[in-house]
């Protein structure tokens, strides 16, 4: 077994395990963190890829700004812990057979198309991230900027909004 396979391995059962972890948390804080694992696990799968520029946006995208918000709205809504209910007769009676279903076709799909999906492109035409980087700062230097100014304002807003609450 080659090194990559093993960390591939590796990197889907952490992201497995962060899912099972989101969904099975009952203080919505520990589900945000498991989040961010199965973030840093799916940025792993992309740097095995060869695609760093989508793994460092996975990271600070999505593991820093968008778990910072979600953080930020959990401790302004002051969320506890859930409480667990029963689950509905649909979910109790639909569900399994419905997921057995979808692994089902999808295991049919694999078999039938082969698994793999043969490479039309060279590597010459694929971006890398130094040419994504000139480009958006200098030709997408604005819109860039904007969407900053944007989540700065939105986050001020937020701040407003917390502290009428509070008064």
């Amino acid at each position: 077994m080659s090194a990559p396979l093993i960390v591939f391995f590796v990197l889907a059962a952490l992201a497995i395990i962060g899912a099972l972890s989101l969904i099975l948390q009952k203080h919505p804080i520990h589900s945000a963190l498991s989040l961010i694992v199965v973030m840093v696990a799916l940025a792993g799968l992309y740097l095995l890829l060869g695609a760093e520029f989508v793994a460092a946006v996975q990271i600070i995208v999505y593991g820093g700004a968008i778990m910072v918000l979600f953080v930020f709205v959990i401790m302004l809504l002051n969320a506890g812990e859930e409480e667990h209910t029963d689950f509905s007769k649909l979910a109790k009676f639909g569900g399994l057979p419905l997921a057995l279903a979808l692994t089902g076709l999808l295991a049919a799909a694999m078999v039938h198309y082969g698994g793999a999906v043969p490479n039309t492109t060279s590597p010459d035409s694929l971006a890398n991230t130094s040419n994504l980087s000139t480009m958006l700062f200098s030709t997408f230097v604005y819109p860039f900027e904007l969407t900053s100014f944007l989540i700065l304002v939105a986050i001020m807003g937020a701040l407003v909004l917390a502290q009428r609450e509070k008064s």
